[in-house]
């Protein structure tokens, strides 16, 4: 690797950073194999790691797709590379959060939206700015934003291509925390402990419920919920024990 995405790991939480700060972090093919390589060993680390988190280095999370890499036609290793390596980061059986500090334009919005907590400064600026270069989503924009933000409002980012601060983002659900930007690591450590805190059994087990229920009628969700769910977790009797003795808080 050649650490374009670094991993630093915490008290049980895992940061991955995109390190190209000299170009706002934009995602080139190396970007992703990067990160591929990471996913991969995360998905099978889920006694050590509890809670990935994804963020940028330097003055932003990301500015997006490297048009760079475009304009000369990228070397995939394979086809709808980059699609396929988010979805892998989405379907970690970890909890994801994307923290998002500056720009975080179309590509790199797509790959934001992979988090099941988006953290924003203030000063974060969302746009899906497809359209301003005659391009589609392939990253997934089309499918998540409607989700977040339901589908009249996704239309009206995707058609106007206009910039999302943070605090509008966390109006309209494209966020679930704003922060002021002075706070950003301090309450992102904070809301990485809260996590972190509650147990990692039912973190993966709830993360799995979403997602294998996402879309289902509420019959057949409910159905799944009580005869496929995980039910209890091997760390229950010690966490009821501790409540009980008052030793462990309750977060």
């Amino acid at each position: 690797m050649t650490d374009l995405v670094l991993r630093q790991d915490r008290d049980g939480s895992a940061t991955l950073t995109l390190n190209r700060p000299d170009k706002l972090n934009a995602l080139n093919v190396d970007v992703f194999v990067e990160l591929e390589a990471h996913v991969e060993r995360l998905a099978t680390e889920t006694e050590s790691v509890g809670l990935v988190i994804l963020r940028g280095a330097g003055r932003c999370f990301s500015a997006g797709h490297d048009l760079g890499d475009i304009s000369v036609g990228e070397k995939l290793p394979e086809p709808f590379y980059q699609s396929k390596v988010i979805e892998r980061l989405a379907n970690l059986p970890q909890p994801v959060i994307s923290a998002v500090h500056g720009h975080c334009y179309t590509g790199a919005l797509e790959l934001a939206l992979v988090g099941d907590i988006i953290f924003a400064a203030e000063g974060a600026k969302f746009a899906d700015t497809h359209a301003k270069w005659a391009l589609t989503p392939v990253w997934g924009l089309s499918q998540r934003l409607p989700r977040r933000v339901g589908t009249y409002r996704a239309r009206e980012l995707m058609l106007t291509c206009r910039t999302v601060g943070g605090m509008e983002a966390e109006r309209i659900g494209l966020a679930d925390i704003c922060v002021p930007d002075a706070d950003f690591d301090t309450r992102l450590d904070a809301l990485a402990a809260q996590i972190l805190a509650n147990s990692w059994f039912s973190h993966r087990a709830n993360k799995a419920l979403l997602v294998e229920t996402d879309g289902l009628q509420i019959d057949a969700g409910l159905a799944h919920e009580i005869f496929r769910g995980q039910g209890r977790g091997p760390d229950m009797q010690a966490r009821i024990a501790g409540f009980q003795n008052k030793t462990v808080k309750q977060g």
